[in-house]
């Protein structure tokens, strides 16, 4: 008996007397917050979809993708909320605390528009 045969694409490997297929699975990127909240939510409210995802091989790639797109709005809403709101460096060198407290309404308010326009959807 052969030690390794390929049949449809797969290579086996004979161990003891059954033949076992060699898989390996594509490399995983590493997901953040962002993607990390959106498959929670795709297990809780989205099973049909997770399942389709996770059966094609493309649910790392999508919720990278969310990631990415999640973090570049909340950072686009936060610059574009501070010019707003005048918050800039010179408050930040005037009163520290106020820039600070000003930074954080404003991150939280960015990142509860993107949790609700692209992470739970």
């Amino acid at each position: 008996m052969e030690k390794y045969i390929e049949q449809n694409g797969i290579t086996y490997e004979l161990r003891g007397e059954q033949y076992y297929p060699l898989l390996e699975l594509p490399e995983q990127k590493e997901v953040g917050k962002y993607g990390r909240l959106h498959l929670e939510f795709l297990k809780a409210h989205r099973k049909g979809y997770h399942t389709t995802l996770l059966m094609e091989g493309a649910l790392n790639q999508r919720l990278c993708e969310i990631d990415i797109e999640a973090k570049q709005m909340v950072e686009s809403i936060i610059s574009r909320l501070a010019i707003e709101r005048g918050i800039n460096e010179d408050l930040k060198a005037r009163d520290m605390l106020r820039w600070v407290a000003e930074m954080n309404n404003i991150k939280a308010s960015a990142e509860e528009i993107v949790l609700r326009e692209v992470v739970y959807v």
